[in-house]
């Protein structure tokens, strides 16, 4: 298996085996202790606990991977997650709505870990469909 390959493997893992299954422990195997996130977390516990919360505010939540593509030490994958706001989620209480939301996340991978994580995703659109924020502009109330 190529090191690409590898990296991809590892990657999948992580959404399938790690966070789809609520088996957090495995991200001490998957994430390297100089973990830099896309929100400025640093190491394993600091990942754990922004997954926690999505795990908190989106009971059941489930990743599904669409695209997933490595080259080198960097794996890029396209996912979308589906799950009911069922849990406290920053700061908001449960709507029970229905919620999916789509990214795209670019890792790198070194000596077999995930040392970095760049992610885009359509927060916005998740505060939209548990309804802290209006849909459209049309929705909002005047100033």
């Amino acid at each position: 298996m190529t090191t690409a390959e590898h990296n991809k493997k590892l990657v999948r893992a992580l959404y399938e085996d790690c966070i789809n299954t609520g088996n957090l422990d495995q991200l001490e195997v998957l994430i390297a202790p100089d973990f830099t996130g896309a929100r400025g977390e640093r190491g394993p516990r600091e990942f754990r606990a922004t997954i926690e919360a999505v795990l908190t505010g989106f009971p059941g939540v489930r990743f599904e991977i669409h695209d997933l593509f490595g080259e080198g030490d960097r794996v890029a994958v396209r996912w979308t997650f589906r799950a009911v706001h069922g849990g406290r989620f920053v700061g908001l209480s449960p709507s029970h709505a229905e919620v999916a939301q789509e990214g795209n996340v670019i890792y790198q991978v070194r000596d077999g870990r995930i040392v970095r994580a760049w992610l885009q995703a359509d927060r916005l659109g998740v505060l939209q469909q548990i309804g802290a924020v209006p849909r459209s502009f049309a929705e909002s109330k005047p100033v």
